[in-house]
């Protein structure tokens, strides 16, 4: 949902905030008051072209900032997957700042492009007006919403084609893989009789490599080692043993005075053990490591050859064995390839069947939900004045299956008698295609993901009756959706749950646009100067009131 617009220093607009509610947003205003400045400012901020000279002569630059809570899980997914940063808090910002011939679009805080900025706009809301990100254009999304009109019955069936085409698509990628010529089979062959023979000489034990690579840094180091071991042992055995002996000689001839002095006694003598078993431990230590140089260079080549196979094959042991094995697999597979070739056919074939069988199910079930969901449209254009109108959905099969079925599938129209129908994105008038989009979404409001549609031009060339319905169809879609629809049409402002006045003004000898929320009483003059015109007479505004509370009485029906 679109919480706020912040713009600054765009045309008439010095600065504004406008907060908006969920439900329907009524803006209404005098011709020329700046309606268009809005709508061109959110199209800005959405990734638009921005109108010649639209930043104010006397800034250096325009800004627009967008503010809008992410409402569906679904939606942060989609976020998530183009990497908007933060919005594990439910909120996205997006803003465009205009300086001269440039500008930057940020997504909350971080620069994106104009094409990023328009993708991401798509997901948050619609505006219609001239053709600008109508979802309903995308042809792609077409199929899209029927699937999403027709769910309970398309979507366990879609369902099950996933599944079978996941397992379609991996045997077509291995028969595709594996369907080689006799020449490459004998490559292929060669080069694995080479791989695993390297392998299997190399008899590699798990954990060996960390065992060799101790040895060898152990051998790297024996000089010293053994240096070190010699000298430590000589001054034990030499003057320090020497020392030690003579201080056990004075200590033990006086240790009968005095307790303290036998307890010294019996420390210096098992410090002497200590030491004499130390001295026994590095002899043996000697003893039993010979650091030769043909084992050093054993331990060199042994450890270089298991790098070597670590490069080629797997960063352990484990992953180099495991690759050996499935060597031997593919050795198998290749000897016997004809025999394989012929078992992944027959299994392509068999998911095959499958795919058709439930791809022309779905199909069929799409046929029959589109038939009932275009009644309904046509029925919604009727109540717009619409009265000619045919309205369809095109099915084409597509040249493979896939895992949403073989359908391609968009709707198509004509508003005139032997007017041959044609595709929605190839409707002229700003206004008509507004009123169609509207009757579309009043169809689709409970299956259609996008939270927030913005509506102008709606009312442009309809009255009366029309006007009437159209002001229903826009409160029925403001029940599941945030509506914010710019009118001059007193049936539609009537229905507003929030109603905003735009208004111009001069300010400090400028002239700037304001908006402003209107209470309940304002909301009745607005609707009076709507009905009335210039002269608002008693008569006016108890018409206004009356029109207000039969509105209202619509809402609860």
């Amino acid at each position: 949902m679109l919480l706020n617009i912040h713009i600054k220093n765009m045309a008439l607009i010095d600065e504004i905030d406008i907060n908006f509610s969920d439900h329907l947003n009524i803006l209404t205003g005098e011709t020329g008051a700046g309606k268009s400045i809005l709508i061109d400012s959110i199209m800005l901020a959405l990734g638009g072209k921005a109108p010649k000279d639209f930043v104010r002569r006397d800034a250096e630059y325009g800004l627009v900032e967008l503010l809008f809570t992410i409402d569906n899980d679904e939606m942060m997914e989609q976020l998530k997957a183009m990497d908007i940063p933060d919005i594990s808090d439910g909120q996205l910002i997006l803003s465009r700042k205009i300086m001269g011939n440039r500008s930057i679009g940020k997504a909350n805080g971080d620069n994106v492009t104009l094409s990023k900025l328009r993708d991401i706009a798509c997901l948050m809301l619609d505006l219609h007006a001239q053709h600008e990100n109508q979802s309903l254009l995308v042809e792609s999304n077409h199929l899209k919403l029927l699937d999403r009109y027709g769910h309970e019955e398309i979507e366990p069936v879609k369902a099950s084609i996933r599944s079978i085409y996941n397992e379609y698509s991996l045997i077509k990628k291995e028969l595709s893989e594996n369907n080689i010529n006799e020449e490459e089979k004998k490559r292929k062959l060669d080069l694995i009789s080479f791989e695993k023979n390297e392998i299997n000489s190399a008899a590699l034990k798990s954990g060996e490599d960390e065992e060799v690579e101790a040895l060898y840094d152990k051998a790297l180091h024996g000089k010293n080692i053994a240096e070190s071991l010699y000298s430590v042992s000589s001054i034990l055995e030499g003057e320090t043993g020497a020392g030690i002996d003579r201080c056990m000689r004075l200590l033990s001839s006086v240790s009968e005075y005095d307790k303290e002095l036998s307890s010294m006694n019996d420390t210096l003598s098992t410090a002497s053990d200590l030491i004499s078993d130390l001295n026994r431990g590095i002899r043996g230590y000697l003893d039993d490591n010979t650091f030769s140089e043909e084992e050093f260079i054993r331990l060199e080549n042994r450890l270089n050859e298991i790098n070597h196979l670590k490069a080629k094959y797997g960063k352990t042991i484990e992953d180099i064995l495991q690759y050996g094995s499935n060597l031997d697999a593919e050795y198998d597979r290749l000897i016997n390839q004809e025999e394989y070739i012929d078992g992944l056919k027959c299994s392509l074939e068999e998911k095959e069947k499958q795919l058709e069988k439930l791809c022309t199910s779905l199909s069929k079930i799409r046929k029959d939900k589109a038939q009932e969901l275009t009644k309904q449209i046509i029925n919604a254009l009727k109540d717009l004045n619409f009265m000619d109108v045919r309205f369809d959905m095109v099915f084409e099969r597509l040249d493979d299956y896939t895992g949403d079925g073989f359908d391609k599938a968009y709707f198509i129209i004509s508003t005139n008698v032997g007017e041959h129908m044609k595709p929605l994105s190839s409707v002229a008038s700003g206004g008509e295609l507004s009123r169609i989009m509207l009757a579309m979404k009043s169809c689709l409001a409970k299956v259609d993901n996008i939270p927030t549609l913005i509506f102008d031009e709606i009312d442009v060339g309809i009255s009366g009756r029309t006007a009437q319905m159209v002001a229903e169809k826009i409160c029925t879609i403001g029940r599941n959706h945030q509506v914010i629809c710019i009118t001059h049409l007193p049936q539609i402002a009537a229905f507003a749950d929030h109603h905003y006045l735009i208004e111009k003004k001069v300010t400090d000898k400028k002239t700037v646009t304001e908006i402003v929320k209107l209470n309940k009483e304002q909301e009745i003059n607005e609707l009076a100067r709507l009905m009335g015109g210039a002269k608002i007479t008693e008569t006016v505004i108890s018409s206004a009131k009356e029109m207000k509370e039969l509105a209202g009485k619509a809402k609860v029906d």
